[in-house]
């Protein structure tokens, strides 16, 4: 057995409902496939708190169930489901299971899919390996609202409502998750899904941009702003931006590159925590600028550190907190 004890960048790092988080990782793995099981823990360095790589045996998954937050066997999925289906009980509880195949072709999210398995799975695909999603709103190229609550470094506080407002993602009905700030008390009904942001403290990246802005002018804008306030991208809580540039395939990337989620605001929000900066935007198509009110939007104390920078007429950037 080998273990990385290196620092997790947030990857799968979200609370479930019991306040559990899925940051240790074991890969089972056949005796034969040992080498290759290593070639998957260096790969994933980095990215967990903890990744071991256990040699599998017919009890090791009973073993050790609930040692781990997620478990990837590099086997086939029939000897995994059969191994590990007896110990479910429940899946706010249970850990996440994947399957590998030996030649890190699929990665299979089993169980635990909003949970971590479909976070590693994705992480996984940085080896070569197709990730393939079976939950329906990862299925229909939806985030559900797990996966909300992981870009916005928070954590579901009550995890039976996540299947009424699931289905409302898939039919398009849920929006944008509408921020409240307290002290207050909240009144909710089961099919209302209550977010808790996390206790890490950070800031928020702010960004607008024209349309098609490359990844590479994303990252370096990024970049130039958190050092003018004396941040680095290990400081970023997660990028803000609106609701019309969600599909922004550079923006995506380079928060994709590093590993963080994007949180996007409807035009009621950005409106509200309008940024000082004028903005043609508002004038032209009724949006205040983009970064600033998002970053204001975003950031926990909702002040504005770092006002609109520009970045070769393709992107600007605020920092928020």
């Amino acid at each position: 057995m080998s273990t990385d004890d290196t620092k997790s960048d947030g990857h799968c790092a979200t609370p479930d409902s019991d306040g559990e988080v899925a940051e240790e990782i074991a890969i089972v793995s056949f005796e034969r496939k040992l080498e290759t099981a290593e070639e998957i823990r260096s790969g994933l360095a980095g990215r967990y708190e903890r990744i071991d790589v256990i040699e599998y045996h017919t009890d090791v998954f009973a073993e050790h169930w609930g040692a781990y937050d997620c478990f990837v066997g590099l086997m086939a999925s029939g000897i995994a489901m059969r191994k590990t289906a007896p110990l479910l009980d429940d899946k706010w509880d249970d850990p996440a299971v994947v399957v590998i195949d030996e030649e890190l072709t699929w990665a299979i999210p089993i169980t635990g899919g909003h949970h971590g398995a479909n976070q590693v799975a994705k992480d996984l695909a940085s080896l070569g390996a197709i990730p393939a999603m079976t939950t329906a709103s990862e299925a229909a190229g939806k985030r559900g609202v797990e996966a909300r609550a992981r870009a916005m470094d928070a954590h579901v506080v009550n995890g039976d409502s996540t299947v009424a407002t699931n289905l409302a993602v898939l039919d398009d009905e849920l929006g944008p998750v509408a921020r409240l700030d307290g002290p207050r008390a909240v009144l909710v009904g089961d099919d209302v899904t209550v977010l808790k942001r996390n206790e890490a403290e950070g800031v928020v990246v702010g960004t607008g941009s024209v349309s098609g802005a490359s990844r590479e002018s994303f990252l370096a804008a990024w970049e130039r702003a958190l050092a003018a306030a004396g941040y680095g991208f290990d400081d970023v809580e997660f990028v803000a931006t609106a609701t019309r540039k969600a599909d922004e395939e550079g923006l995506l990337a380079a928060a994709d590159e590093l590993g963080l989620g994007v949180v996007t605001f409807d035009r009621e929000t950005l409106l509200e925590y309008e940024g000082p900066t004028p903005s043609k935007s508002k004038r032209l198509i009724g949006w205040p600028g983009v970064s600033e009110a998002s970053a204001i939007a975003g950031g926990r104390e909702h002040e504005l550190v770092v006002e609109k920078i520009g970045y070769e007429n393709e992107v600007t950037v605020a920092i928020g907190r």
